[in-house]
This record gives structure tokens, C-alpha cells and sequence, in this order.
């Protein structure tokens, strides 16, 4: 039970990204705008991946699901920090248990797009490096398998933290240093013993982002040790260009994570971790469909093609006639 000063706690104050008054219209319009544009850029790259029988292949399966889980990923925060008017009101409270779903969401999808960015990079490898070999071992079963795993690892891994979590005591604040319920400042608010919440923070982070990376930088190795084998300049182009995309949004996003999540909470890391938290959550989950779709030549047809249907249906339907 969350106690202060012998009261239960039943909520918690978040403090947002910034006190400054005259900043906070500025800023619930520019992510407004943000979260919209990613939630448009992101339901379109589903929805055209699925709308497009071109695009029914392992590597545009992997990035529906990517687009998937970065919408429900800023869909997590941005509305409740939005439409609860976080940065045009004073009170900018959220209840116990809203709180810790955020909190338990947040890690778990986190955990979900580290193995689903590894899996996407597995399925460039077996594409560059075993192309005859393709179709058997990216077939639909371990398609499904490989997507599976992150969902099922990230929403259990995820549980565990967040419990570990709110069974600290909050008796000190209930004031979040933060736009939404995070891991680090939590702990900071915590007068309980958080020495095993702590370091099962930094093993899980440690692990889990040394892991996926892993996989990541090793299929990597190959694929580049591949492409340079590859003989005429073309075809050497082409097979860097279909992973060019993965590789800068792999960057992206782990480049901020591990800014924020593999060291112990401080106060001046907590105050840091806000500022890196918007690339991870409004900026990459934004800039992922654009990435893959402005680099990529079957995305881009395949949204040729739908607007060129469309355009024919409507030129097809014929006109409405009027009663006299």
C-alpha cells in the first residue's frame, strides 16, 4: 500500500516537461500536431501494407508490426498528457492505477520494439546473405514466431518492472518529476529500500538492449560482408538501400535509450531523461513510417498505386442526378 505522511496515496502530480507558463500553449500545439502526424503516418503505413498485395512479405509483415507498436507506444502517453490538458492546466494529476498502467504499457512496448527491430534486421540477413533460402526460413510459421516472441517477452518482462515498481512506498512525494509515470523518477520519489528495483532496472535494460543490439550488429556484420562480395555496383546499391532505412531507425531509437535506462536515477538524470524521453516517444515513433517510406521504392509505388485507384473510382462514379 502507497502511503504519505499515513495517507494512502491515490494518485500522483506530474510535473511535465517545463514550469515556464508562456511555453505551455507552444507546446501542447507542436505535440499535438506531433501526435497526430504520427498516428496518420503510422495507420497509413498499416493500413497500405495491407491494402497492397506487393507488400505481403516477411520484411513489410515485420514493419506493419513496427508501425503497430509505435503507435500504441505514443498512444500511451501523448492523450493523457494532451486531453487531460497536462500542459494548459494547473492540476495534472493521474490516478494509482493509471499510473501504472502507463508505466507497465511504456516498458512492456519498449521491450516488444527492441526484439522487433532484431527481428526485422534476422529477416535482412536471410534475405542478403541466404536468398535462395528465403522463402523456407522466413516462412509464415516462424514469421508469426518471430513476432510473437517480442509481444509475449516484452508484456511479461514489463509486468515484473512494474510491479517491482509500485510496491515501493511513495511516503516522501507523490510529485512525478516527469510527463509520464517513468521508471527513474519513481524510484527517486520512493523512502523504501529501492536497491532491488534498481538493479533489476539496470539488468533488464542492460540485457535487453545489449541483446536485441546484438542481433542487430550481428546480422549486420554479415549483410555488409555480403553486400561488399556482391559485384556490380547496382546490386550492391540496392541491398543497401533496403536496409538503410532499419539501420537509421535502429540508431534512432537506441542511441536515446541508452542515454536513459543503463544508469542509476539521479536527480539531474531524471531531469535529463525528460528531454531524451521525447526522442523515444514522439520523435521515433514520427519519423518511422517516414523513414521507410520515403526511402523505399515498393512502399512508395504501392501508395501510387492506391491513389491512382482512387482516383479512378471516383472518375468511374456516375453523376448525381437532381429531382426537380
Amino acid at each position: 500500500m502507497l502511503k504519505r505522511n499515513n495517507t494512502v496515496v491515490t494518485e500522483f502530480i506530474l510535473l511535465g516537461l517545463t514550469d515556464r507558463a508562456e511555453l505551455q500553449p507552444v507546446l501542447f500545439v507542436v505535440f499535438l500536431v506531433i501526435y497526430l502526424v504520427t498516428v496518420i503516418g503510422n495507420v497509413s503505413m498499416i493500413l497500405l501494407i495491407r491494402s497492397d498485395s506487393k507488400l505481403h512479405t516477411p520484411m513489410y509483415f515485420f514493419l506493419s508490426h513496427l508501425s503497430f507498436v509505435d503507435l500504441c507506444y505514443t498512444t500511451n502517453v501523448s492523450p493523457q498528457m494532451l486531453m487531460l490538458s497536462h500542459f494548459l492546466s494547473e492540476k495534472k494529476t493521474i490516478t494509482f492505477a493509471g499510473c501504472f498502467t502507463q508505466c507497465y504499457i511504456f516498458i512492456a512496448l519498449l521491450l516488444t520494439e527492441f526484439y522487433m527491430l532484431a527481428a526485422m534486421a534476422y529477416d535482412r540477413y536471410v534475405a542478403i546473405c541466404n536468398p535462395l533460402r528465403y522463402s523456407t526460413k522466413m516462412s509464415r510459421c516462424i514469421c508469426i514466431c518471430l513476432v510473437t516472441f517480442p509481444y509475449v517477452y516484452g508484456f511479461s518482462d514489463g509486468l515484473l518492472q512494474a510491479i517491482l515498481t509500485f510496491r515501493l512506498n511513495f511516503c516522501r512525494s507523490n510529485v512525478i518529476n516527469h510527463f509520464y509515470c517513468a521508471d527513474p523518477p519513481l524510484i527517486k520519489l520512493s523512502c523504501s529500500d529501492t536497491y532491488v528495483k534498481e538493479h533489476a532496472m539496470l539488468i533488464s535494460a542492460g540485457f535487453n538492449l545489449s541483446n536485441s543490439l546484438s542481433i542487430i550488429l550481428v546480422s549486420y556484420t554479415f549483410i555488409i560482408a555480403a553486400i561488399f562480395r556482391i559485384k556490380s555496383a547496382e546490386g550492391r546499391h540496392k541491398a543497401f538501400s533496403t536496409c538503410g532505412s532499419h539501420m537509421m531507425a535502429v540508431t534512432l531509437f537506441y542511441g536515446t535509450l541508452f542515454c536513459m535506462y543503463v544508469r542509476p536515477p539521479t536527480d539531474k538524470t531524471v531531469e535529463e531523461s525528460k528531454i531524451i524521453a521525447v526522442f523515444y516517444t514522439f520523435v521515433s515513433p514520427l519519423l518511422n513510417p517516414l523513414i521507410y517510406s520515403l526511402r523505399n521504392k515498393d512502399v512508395k509505388q504501392a501508395l501510387k498505386n492506391v491513389l491512382r485507384r482512387n482516383t479512378v473510382t471516383k472518375m468511374e462514379l456516375p453523376p448525381v442526378s437532381s429531382k426537380s
